[in-house]
């Protein structure tokens, strides 16, 4: 899903092509992509694009007469700018706004619709989809530290929770969480006042770098690399590969259709975290350190370079001509000849 720095270099791409610009047409290939009714969508063209917001991780832009148009692109929604001779990408194609500059389109992978379009009237309809989440990137440590403690989560779901913070979500939370050196699984009412301003800064840290880095890929393109699992993040999907600050291989937690990547030595004091499907499964069999886990690869490993034989080379010998068959043999029909290819049966009344 893309959050806070996604759609940051979303809207700075979007400024330079269509605010102040003209909607000419509206194109929608599926009509449950549209979640109102009133005002229509209709009403927004051939009016220019006033405004260009974020609320959360949706996308507003503004029209005249206080219309709004809300994009909501979940998890596998993206946008892209396509030009006269620039191609979308076809069935994948949800919604498309065309201007005179060229055409926005909403494409979304997967056979799970979910991104949505909302067109609003009045500011009150539009604050009606803000969750309400703190602004971290201009927020004061004090509003954040208590945005954090006012209830007692996980650092996990405090993070990704739309209503505490704004624009954080799966993929920033995990990059956040080991540049901080916290547990994903540390409850947020038991942090130190130390442990409270490192993670402050480290949200910080992490989104303006994200943001700059996307940027700088971007460069005067319309950011068209806009994934979840991006080959640079340091945990976020890279279960078992070695963590970029110790080498520790990457471990993680699957629920639901998420998952929490985390290092276990940098972030849990070499303790694994349970995972609710393998570990059931595993029981007493489930590792509790990263030392325990580490040692059991090990011994594997030495077994079977124990128990597996090494290939042993087989003497060459000089090619011999096949066995020559009696023709007795042949007559009997206990094996084939040129001019007998099959066998001769009975059959059996």
């Amino acid at each position: 899903m893309p959050e806070l720095p996604d759609i940051t270099v979303y809207l700075e791409a979007l400024e330079q092509r269509i605010l102040g610009q003209t909607l000419l047409r509206v194109h929608l290939a599926s009509p449950f992509i549209l979640r109102t009714f009133s005002p229509p969508i209709a009403s927004l063209e051939n009016r220019p694009v006033t405004s260009l917001q974020r609320i959360g991780k949706r996308i507003v832009l503004g029209f005249p007469d206080d219309h709004w148009l809300v994009i909501h692109l979940m998890i596998a929604g993206r946008l892209q700018w396509l030009t006269a001779n620039k191609k979308g990408r076809g069935a994948a194609t949800a919604a498309s706004f065309v201007f005179s500059t060229g055409s926005l389109a909403l494409t979304e992978a997967g056979t799970q619709r979910r991104a949505s379009l909302h067109v609003l009237k009045g500011k009150d309809a539009l604050n009606a989809h803000d969750p309400g989440g703190l602004e971290t990137l201009t927020c004061t440590l004090s509003a954040f530290s208590a945005a954090l403690t006012a209830s007692n989560h996980t650092l996990k779901r405090a993070l990704t929770d739309p209503r505490i913070f704004s624009g954080i979500g799966n993929a920033y939370s995990d990059e956040i969480l080991h540049h901080a050196q916290l547990s994903p699984v540390t409850l947020t009412q038991s942090l130190s006042d130390e442990e409270r301003a490192r993670l402050f800064a480290s949200v910080r840290s992490v989104l303006q770098l994200w943001t700059a880095r996307l940027r700088e890929e971007a460069g005067r393109e319309f950011p068209s690399k806009v994934t979840a699992f991006h080959p640079a993040m340091a945990v976020h999907g890279k279960f078992m590969a070695p963590c970029p600050r110790c080498g520790t291989p990457i471990q993680r937690i699957r629920y639901a259709e998420n998952e929490v990547n985390y290092c276990p030595r940098c972030q849990t004091g070499g303790k694994l975290l349970a995972d609710r499907s393998l570990s059931r499964l595993l029981k007493q069999d489930w590792p509790r350190t990263i030392e325990e886990a580490e040692a059991r690869l090990s011994a594997r490993s030495k077994f079977n370079s124990v128990s597996t034989p090494a290939p042993v080379a087989l003497e060459e010998k000089p090619d011999s001509p096949p066995p020559v068959a009696s023709e007795n043999a042949v007559k009997t029909g206990r094996i084939r000849s040129p001019k007998n290819p099959q066998p001769k049966t009975r059959r059996r009344h």
